[in-house]
């Protein structure tokens, strides 16, 4: 009892350390006042190739392998650990992925709001240029490709072609149409602010339609999340009752067959799942 308790408390000082490193200088700084006169153990390897340069990405791989070391002392196996270390890459891309889908909802957001501003400016008698000076692209998000739109528009340049390339980032595909009624509206002087009304419509509808095909699609996706999260109920309770299910499942080769095969088929159930989700939502588009 009291080497698992020792061994507890030490992964337990090991996941804070980590945690308080992945924090980045700060959390670096606390651990340097934590640990004065200890040296400099280890320091190089959270450089590693492996090792995310994000700290949010950086916390999700220290949460997985938390999980599988309070797994490792709970069944009395390391394969938890190696389990975990072999999926944090993939939790980390999904939680990426995830934050990109966020980012480019924003941004979906910032053009719609782009467009009905500048339509105002160029109502109130201000040329396309002087109005997209004056609203900005700092909502947008893009960076770079956000100042080139700004400076062409300042200084004369190309603008529908630097709209067009800021329009390669995720959620700012309407910015072609911003650039489709700059061309229209300079060449052919047809009035800038209907036609940025009628892409802000077309943005809109959009919008709304994934929004309302996420929303039919959320009840599968929790009925999904909620089986596979039974089996977890399933061990806590063996572990309530006395019966100890993790040890079984991988201390012994019967157990550890039965681990394998369920992990097997829960992978096959979530990957199904996803692949009808991902169907619906191609149809949808």
């Amino acid at each position: 009892m009291t080497g698992a308790l020792a061994q507890f408390t030490a992964a337990l000082c090991a996941g804070a350390g980590a945690w308080a490193l992945a924090e980045g200088p700060r959390g670096r700084r606390r651990v340097r006042l934590l640990t004065a006169g200890c040296g400099r153990v280890g320091r190089a390897r959270f450089g590693a190739a492996w090792w995310p340069g994000d700290h949010e990405e950086r916390r999700v791989l220290l949460a997985c392998l938390a999980v599988g070391g309070l797994l490792a002392l709970w069944g009395g196996s390391v394969l938890p650990v190696a389990a975990a270390a072999a999926l944090a890459p993939l939790a980390v891309r999904r939680w990426r992925r995830a934050r990109e889908r966020r980012a480019a909802d924003r941004r979906r957001d910032a053009v719609l709001d782009l467009c009905g501003s500048l339509a105002g400016e160029v109502r109130g008698g201000r040329p396309p240029g002087q109005a997209l000076s004056a609203v900005g692209t700092g909502g947008l998000g893009l960076g770079e490709q956000g100042a080139a739109v700004l400076a062409a528009a300042r200084y004369g340049g190309d603008v529908p072609a630097a709209l067009c390339a800021a329009a390669s980032s995720p959620g700012a595909e309407g910015l072609r149409g911003v650039a489709a009624c700059w061309e229209v509206a300079v060449d052919g002087g047809a009035s800038f602010a209907s036609g940025l009304d009628r892409v802000a419509e077309a943005l809109r509808a959009e919008r709304d339609q994934e929004e309302e095909l996420r929303a039919q699609l959320a009840g599968p996706r929790a009925t999904a999340l909620v089986l596979a999260a039974l089996p977890v109920f399933g061990l806590l309770l063996g572990a309530a009752m006395g019966v100890e299910p993790l040890r079984i499942l991988l201390g012994t080769p019967l157990g550890l067959c039965c681990l394998l095969l369920g992990t097997a088929l829960e992978w096959a159930g979530l990957a199904w799942v996803a692949a009808i989700v991902r169907a619906a939502e191609r149809a949808g588009s």
